[in-house]
Protein backbone atom coordinates (compact mmCIF):
# COMPACT_ATOMS: atom_id res chain seq x y z
CA UNK A 1 0.00 0.00 0.00
CA UNK A 2 1.31 3.39 -0.97
CA UNK A 3 1.34 5.92 1.95
CA UNK A 4 3.08 8.62 -0.04
CA UNK A 5 1.39 12.02 -0.70
CA UNK A 6 -1.36 11.42 1.89
CA UNK A 7 -2.63 14.56 3.60
CA UNK A 8 -1.69 14.47 7.26
CA UNK A 9 -0.37 10.95 7.00
CA UNK A 10 3.07 9.60 7.80
CA UNK A 11 4.38 6.07 7.86
CA UNK A 12 4.39 4.71 11.44
CA UNK A 13 2.08 7.41 12.89
CA UNK A 14 -1.59 7.64 13.78
CA UNK A 15 -4.33 9.18 11.72
CA UNK A 16 -5.48 12.78 11.59
CA UNK A 17 -7.21 13.94 14.81
CA UNK A 18 -10.90 14.65 14.59
CA UNK A 19 -12.50 17.98 15.58
CA UNK A 20 -13.66 16.59 18.94
CA UNK A 21 -10.18 15.42 19.78
CA UNK A 22 -8.73 18.81 18.83
CA UNK A 23 -11.25 20.58 21.09
CA UNK A 24 -10.47 18.23 23.94
CA UNK A 25 -6.76 18.84 23.52
CA UNK A 26 -7.31 22.61 23.39
CA UNK A 27 -9.36 22.56 26.60
CA UNK A 28 -6.64 20.53 28.32
CA UNK A 29 -3.99 23.03 27.31
CA UNK A 30 -6.15 25.91 28.53
CA UNK A 31 -6.69 24.11 31.82
CA UNK A 32 -2.98 23.61 32.36
CA UNK A 33 -2.30 27.25 31.51
CA UNK A 34 -5.06 28.48 33.81
CA UNK A 35 -3.82 26.34 36.70
CA UNK A 36 -0.40 27.99 36.39
CA UNK A 37 -1.63 31.59 36.17
CA UNK A 38 -4.95 31.69 38.08
CA UNK A 39 -5.51 30.98 41.79
CA UNK A 40 -8.85 29.23 41.83
CA UNK A 41 -9.29 29.70 45.58
CA UNK A 42 -9.55 33.48 45.10
CA UNK A 43 -12.40 33.22 42.59
CA UNK A 44 -15.61 34.51 44.29
CA UNK A 45 -17.85 32.43 41.98
CA UNK A 46 -16.09 29.10 42.56
CA UNK A 47 -17.85 26.65 44.87
CA UNK A 48 -17.38 22.95 45.70
CA UNK A 49 -20.59 21.11 46.64
CA UNK A 50 -21.13 18.09 48.91
CA UNK A 51 -20.98 15.69 45.97
CA UNK A 52 -17.35 16.59 45.17
CA UNK A 53 -18.15 18.46 41.98
CA UNK A 54 -17.63 22.15 41.27
CA UNK A 55 -20.20 24.86 40.57
CA UNK A 56 -20.08 28.34 39.08
CA UNK A 57 -22.32 30.57 41.20
CA UNK A 58 -22.44 33.21 38.47
CA UNK A 59 -23.53 30.98 35.58
CA UNK A 60 -25.12 28.17 37.70
CA UNK A 61 -23.15 25.48 35.86
CA UNK A 62 -21.84 22.16 37.22
CA UNK A 63 -18.29 20.86 36.56
CA UNK A 64 -16.64 17.54 37.37
CA UNK A 65 -13.10 18.85 37.96
CA UNK A 66 -11.13 22.07 38.33
CA UNK A 67 -9.92 21.97 34.77
CA UNK A 68 -13.45 22.00 33.49
CA UNK A 69 -14.31 24.99 35.68
CA UNK A 70 -11.22 26.92 34.55
CA UNK A 71 -12.06 26.21 30.90
CA UNK A 72 -15.57 27.52 31.60
CA UNK A 73 -14.19 30.78 33.06
CA UNK A 74 -12.42 31.43 29.73
CA UNK A 75 -15.58 30.83 27.73
CA UNK A 76 -17.98 33.33 26.19
CA UNK A 77 -20.89 32.66 28.59
CA UNK A 78 -18.88 33.32 31.74
CA UNK A 79 -17.23 36.47 30.31
CA UNK A 80 -20.58 37.95 29.21
CA UNK A 81 -22.08 37.29 32.66
CA UNK A 82 -19.10 39.03 34.27
CA UNK A 83 -19.63 42.11 32.09
CA UNK A 84 -23.37 42.14 32.86
CA UNK A 85 -22.72 41.88 36.61
CA UNK A 86 -20.15 44.71 36.51
CA UNK A 87 -22.58 47.00 34.64
CA UNK A 88 -25.35 46.28 37.13
CA UNK A 89 -23.15 47.01 40.14
CA UNK A 90 -21.94 50.23 38.57
CA UNK A 91 -25.53 51.35 37.96
CA UNK A 92 -26.71 50.56 41.47
CA UNK A 93 -23.72 52.03 43.21
CA UNK A 94 -24.35 55.55 44.59
CA UNK A 95 -22.61 58.37 42.78
CA UNK A 96 -19.60 59.46 44.77
CA UNK A 97 -18.30 63.01 44.42
CA UNK A 98 -14.89 63.32 42.90
CA UNK A 99 -12.18 64.27 45.37
CA UNK A 100 -11.38 67.94 45.35
CA UNK A 101 -8.02 68.86 43.96
CA UNK A 102 -5.75 70.73 46.26
CA UNK A 103 -5.28 74.21 44.90
CA UNK A 104 -1.78 75.60 45.20
CA UNK A 105 -1.50 79.34 44.98
CA UNK A 106 1.23 80.37 42.61
CA UNK A 107 3.23 83.22 44.04
CA UNK A 108 4.00 85.88 41.47
CA UNK A 109 6.96 88.17 41.92
CA UNK A 110 8.44 90.88 39.76
CA UNK A 111 12.06 90.04 39.05
CA UNK A 112 14.45 92.74 40.25
CA UNK A 113 17.71 91.44 38.75
CA UNK A 114 20.57 89.16 39.62
CA UNK A 115 22.04 88.95 43.12
CA UNK A 116 25.65 89.70 43.99
CA UNK A 117 27.98 86.77 44.48
CA UNK A 118 31.51 85.79 45.38
CA UNK A 119 33.25 82.52 44.53
CA UNK A 120 36.37 81.34 46.36
CA UNK A 121 38.55 78.41 45.30
CA UNK A 122 40.09 76.49 48.18
CA UNK A 123 42.34 73.48 48.74
CA UNK A 124 42.65 71.44 51.92
CA UNK A 125 46.31 71.74 53.03
CA UNK A 126 46.24 68.31 54.72
CA UNK A 127 44.76 66.09 52.01
CA UNK A 128 44.83 68.44 49.01
CA UNK A 129 41.07 68.19 48.41
CA UNK A 130 39.69 70.95 46.18
CA UNK A 131 36.57 72.89 47.15
CA UNK A 132 34.45 75.87 46.10
CA UNK A 133 32.84 78.39 48.44
CA UNK A 134 29.87 80.42 47.14
CA UNK A 135 28.56 83.58 48.82
CA UNK A 136 25.28 84.94 47.41
CA UNK A 137 23.84 88.25 48.60
CA UNK A 138 20.04 88.62 48.76
CA UNK A 139 19.43 91.99 50.49
CA UNK A 140 15.89 92.37 49.05
CA UNK A 141 14.68 88.77 49.45
CA UNK A 142 10.94 88.32 50.02
CA UNK A 143 9.62 87.64 53.50
CA UNK A 144 9.27 84.00 54.50
CA UNK A 145 11.34 82.71 51.57
CA UNK A 146 14.73 81.05 51.84
CA UNK A 147 17.32 80.54 49.08
CA UNK A 148 17.29 77.21 47.24
CA UNK A 149 19.99 75.43 45.27
CA UNK A 150 20.44 72.32 43.16
CA UNK A 151 22.91 70.70 40.75
CA UNK A 152 21.84 70.43 37.11
CA UNK A 153 23.28 68.24 34.39
CA UNK A 154 24.59 69.80 31.20
CA UNK A 155 21.87 67.95 29.27
CA UNK A 156 19.04 69.70 31.19
CA UNK A 157 19.91 73.23 30.11
CA UNK A 158 19.17 74.80 26.71
CA UNK A 159 21.58 77.74 26.79
CA UNK A 160 24.81 76.05 25.70
CA UNK A 161 25.55 72.87 23.75
CA UNK A 162 25.63 69.98 26.25
CA UNK A 163 29.08 68.93 27.40
CA UNK A 164 29.42 66.04 29.83
CA UNK A 165 32.61 67.54 31.26
CA UNK A 166 30.60 70.30 33.01
CA UNK A 167 27.64 70.63 35.34
CA UNK A 168 25.72 73.62 36.72
CA UNK A 169 24.98 74.78 40.25
CA UNK A 170 21.76 76.84 40.47
CA UNK A 171 20.72 79.36 43.14
CA UNK A 172 17.18 80.74 43.33
CA UNK A 173 15.40 83.15 45.69
CA UNK A 174 12.43 85.41 44.97
CA UNK A 175 12.27 88.10 43.66
CA UNK A 176 15.80 87.68 42.22
CA UNK A 177 16.57 85.89 38.99
CA UNK A 178 17.94 82.37 39.10
CA UNK A 179 21.70 82.27 38.59
CA UNK A 180 23.89 79.30 37.64
CA UNK A 181 27.60 78.54 37.94
CA UNK A 182 29.44 76.21 35.56
CA UNK A 183 31.61 73.78 37.52
CA UNK A 184 33.53 70.63 36.52
CA UNK A 185 31.42 67.50 36.29
CA UNK A 186 33.22 65.63 39.06
CA UNK A 187 31.77 63.59 41.90
CA UNK A 188 30.77 65.70 44.90
CA UNK A 189 31.79 64.66 48.41
CA UNK A 190 28.51 64.66 50.39
CA UNK A 191 30.12 64.06 53.79
CA UNK A 192 28.83 66.19 56.66
CA UNK A 193 32.05 68.17 56.99
CA UNK A 194 32.59 68.45 53.21
CA UNK A 195 29.22 69.82 52.11
CA UNK A 196 27.36 72.49 54.07
CA UNK A 197 25.04 75.46 53.59
CA UNK A 198 24.19 78.44 55.81
CA UNK A 199 21.57 81.21 55.47
CA UNK A 200 22.35 84.32 57.51
CA UNK A 201 19.02 86.06 58.08
CA UNK A 202 20.62 89.18 59.51
CA UNK A 203 23.04 89.95 56.69
CA UNK A 204 20.84 88.25 54.04
CA UNK A 205 23.76 86.17 52.76
CA UNK A 206 23.66 82.55 51.65
CA UNK A 207 26.80 80.41 51.88
CA UNK A 208 27.44 77.04 50.23
CA UNK A 209 30.65 75.04 50.20
CA UNK A 210 31.29 71.64 48.67
CA UNK A 211 34.37 69.50 48.06
CA UNK A 212 35.23 67.36 45.07
CA UNK A 213 36.08 63.76 45.80
CA UNK A 214 39.72 62.82 45.46
CA UNK A 215 40.38 61.02 42.20
CA UNK A 216 43.39 59.17 43.63
CA UNK A 217 45.24 59.24 46.93
CA UNK A 218 48.32 61.44 47.09
CA UNK A 219 51.67 59.80 47.96
CA UNK A 220 52.95 60.48 51.48
CA UNK A 221 55.89 62.93 51.55
CA UNK A 222 59.27 61.31 52.14
CA UNK A 223 62.14 62.95 54.00
CA UNK A 224 63.42 63.72 57.49
CA UNK A 225 60.73 66.35 58.16
CA UNK A 226 57.47 67.42 56.58
CA UNK A 227 57.44 70.82 54.93
CA UNK A 228 61.25 71.18 54.59
CA UNK A 229 62.45 71.24 51.00
CA UNK A 230 66.12 70.75 50.16
CA UNK A 231 67.55 72.08 46.89
CA UNK A 232 68.53 69.41 44.35
CA UNK A 233 72.17 68.59 43.82
CA UNK A 234 73.72 70.68 41.06
CA UNK A 235 76.60 68.23 40.48
CA UNK A 236 76.15 64.49 40.34
CA UNK A 237 77.52 62.83 43.47
CA UNK A 238 77.53 65.99 45.64
CA UNK A 239 74.80 66.74 48.12
CA UNK A 240 73.43 70.20 48.96
CA UNK A 241 75.64 72.41 51.12
CA UNK A 242 74.46 73.87 54.41
CA UNK A 243 74.90 77.48 55.41
CA UNK A 244 77.61 76.56 57.93
CA UNK A 245 79.96 75.05 55.33
CA UNK A 246 83.00 77.11 54.35
CA UNK A 247 82.64 79.01 51.11
CA UNK A 248 85.42 78.96 48.48
CA UNK A 249 87.73 82.02 48.33
CA UNK A 250 87.07 84.70 45.78
CA UNK A 251 88.79 84.16 42.47
CA UNK A 252 91.01 87.18 42.94
CA UNK A 253 92.34 86.23 46.41
CA UNK A 254 93.93 89.04 48.41
CA UNK A 255 94.19 92.37 46.58
CA UNK A 256 97.63 92.74 45.08
CA UNK A 257 98.39 89.06 45.40
CA UNK A 258 98.18 86.45 42.66
CA UNK A 259 95.42 83.81 42.94
CA UNK A 260 96.18 80.81 45.11
CA UNK A 261 97.32 77.67 43.30
CA UNK A 262 95.29 74.45 43.66
CA UNK A 263 95.87 72.73 47.02
CA UNK A 264 97.13 75.89 48.77
CA UNK A 265 95.88 76.52 52.34
CA UNK A 266 92.76 78.60 52.81
CA UNK A 267 93.36 82.30 53.43
CA UNK A 268 91.51 82.08 56.76
CA UNK A 269 94.01 79.48 57.98
CA UNK A 270 97.14 81.39 56.84
CA UNK A 271 99.11 83.53 59.38
CA UNK A 272 98.46 87.27 59.22
CA UNK A 273 100.84 89.14 56.95
CA UNK A 274 102.71 92.32 57.93
CA UNK A 275 102.28 95.37 55.74
CA UNK A 276 105.11 95.91 53.22
CA UNK A 277 107.54 98.82 53.75
CA UNK A 278 107.17 101.75 51.36
CA UNK A 279 110.35 100.99 49.40
CA UNK A 280 109.20 97.40 48.70
CA UNK A 281 105.61 98.27 47.90
CA UNK A 282 104.92 98.64 44.16
CA UNK A 283 104.16 102.22 43.08
CA UNK A 284 100.51 103.16 42.91
CA UNK A 285 98.93 105.49 40.35
CA UNK A 286 98.13 107.93 43.07
CA UNK A 287 101.83 108.21 43.96
CA UNK A 288 102.77 109.11 40.43
CA UNK A 289 100.17 111.83 40.31
CA UNK A 290 101.46 113.17 43.65
CA UNK A 291 105.03 113.35 42.38
CA UNK A 292 103.85 115.21 39.33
Amino acid sequence: MDFQHRAGGKTGSGGVASSSESNRDRRERLRQLALETIDINKDPYFMKNHLGSYECKLCLTLHNNEGSYLAHTQGKKHQSNLARRAAKEAKEAPAQPAPEKVKVEVKKFVKIGRPGYKVTKQRDPEVGQQSLLFQIDYPEIAEGIGPRHRFMSAYEQRIEPPDRRWQYLLFAAEPYETIAFKVPSREIDKAETRFWTHWNRETKQFFLQFHFKMEKALAAPQGPSVGVKRPPSLITGLGPRSLGDSMPPPPGGIPGMPPLPPGAPHPHHMPPQMPLPPHLRPPLPSDGMHNL
